[in-house]
């Protein structure tokens, strides 16, 4: 049985302001980068400079092994609900940011928990 005890009407607001906040941040840093290497997302350019020193290799490793762990979650957290919207939290981290994609799938959770506890209650 999924239980949705955790389940918060306005904690589903605050993932989505973060995930608001986590695509426009990251994508202002893109620009800048953009602006200042080329005319074009340069990905190898991009990935040498994530590496250029160990404070950026740091941040890198812990980013691409986080967000690896936390993507496997997410795909088995969707599937056990049945969650509506799986792709776009996929498509969103590798083309926006995955400071977009966790808090959307978070807000997209708890909607889904509150759609659960509606449901349930309405049945007792």
């Amino acid at each position: 049985m999924i239980t949705s005890a955790s389940a918060s009407p306005w904690l589903q607001w605050i993932y989505l302001a973060l995930a608001m906040g986590g695509a426009i941040f990251p994508w202002l840093a893109n620009a800048e980068f953009i602006r200042d290497y080329g005319q074009a997302f340069d990905l190898a350019q991009f990935i040498e400079l994530a590496n250029a020193n160990p404070a950026a290799r740091s941040l890198s490793r812990d980013l691409l092994i986080g967000a690896t762990a936390v993507t496997i979650w997410i795909i088995s957290e969707a599937r056990r609900l049945k969650m509506r919207g799986l792709w776009i939290v996929l498509l969103g981290s590798v083309t926006i940011a995955f400071a977009f994609a966790a808090p959307f799938f978070l807000f997209l959770r708890e909607r889904r928990l509150l759609e659960i506890s509606r449901g349930s209650s309405t049945k007792s």
